[in-house]
């Protein structure tokens, strides 16, 4: 088995993915041992399917990709998420409440979703780093911990930046043990991925999964 493949979060986000598409990907995950395959909401079911008797997880997002709708609504999404077969929820922070300053606000907001996963599922928050000042990245990452985050992940792949190394190692020095951390966004091969990793990764989420494992490029965006 690939090492590097068992921190792979393989990826398929995009609005106008199809049931067949993320069939396919579920089907990749399997065949690659995968630690997971990251679907929108209303793919879990499909990729469920595929992956039910198998060790790759089912991850979906939540409050994705803005991170703007209200906690009870992220509570309700998770909790629908886990009943349709998903055991990792990658949720988005309030990116504006923390830019704000409302800390008790994106605390709160965390926290709905740790409680309505807990014991079901894992948590991983997304931060938005290329919206962030470096200040901001350390106050989410330390308000991610306080709310009992699982990890905290570097993007969402949707707002014009993804993952970098000087943010994976602040993360990770921001955490410390108290939390693992995401790469995602813009890792489309092998050395980008080794080299997240390097800096503290414990996960990497990627739509070019199949192409990091066998050593070529892939074109994905995510």
């Amino acid at each position: 088995m690939n090492s590097l493949a068992r921190l792979i979060d393989h990826t398929l986000l995009k609005p106008e993915s199809t049931v067949e598409q993320i069939i396919n990907l579920s089907k990749e995950a399997k065949q690659y041992e995968f630690a997971s395959v990251c679907v929108n909401p209303s793919m879990v079911p499909a990729a469920f399917e595929v992956l039910k008797e198998t060790n790759v997880k089912v991850c979906t997002v939540i409050g994705f990709p803005l991170g703007a709708t209200m906690p009870e609504v992220k509570a309700f999404e998770t909790k629908n998420a886990i009943a349709n077969g998903a055991s990792e929820i990658d949720m988005v922070l309030n990116i504006g409440a923390l830019k704000s300053g409302q800390e008790e606000q994106v605390r709160a907001d965390i926290e709905a979703v740790v409680q309505a996963a807990k014991e079901k599922a894992i948590v991983k928050v997304i931060i938005e780093t290329v919206l962030l000042t470096d200040d901001e990245k350390v106050n989410a990452c330390q308000l991610a911990v306080q709310a009992g985050a699982d990890f905290v992940k570097t993007s969402t792949g949707f707002a014009g930046g993804g993952a970098t190394v000087e943010d994976v190692k602040l993360m990770k020095n921001t955490v410390g043990e108290k939390a693992k951390v995401k790469a995602s966004g813009g890792v489309r091969d092998k050395q980008t991925a080794l080299a997240m990793v390097e800096a503290g990764a414990e996960r990497i989420g990627t739509s070019s999964g199949a192409s990091i494992v066998s050593g070529k490029e892939g074109s994905a965006d995510y």
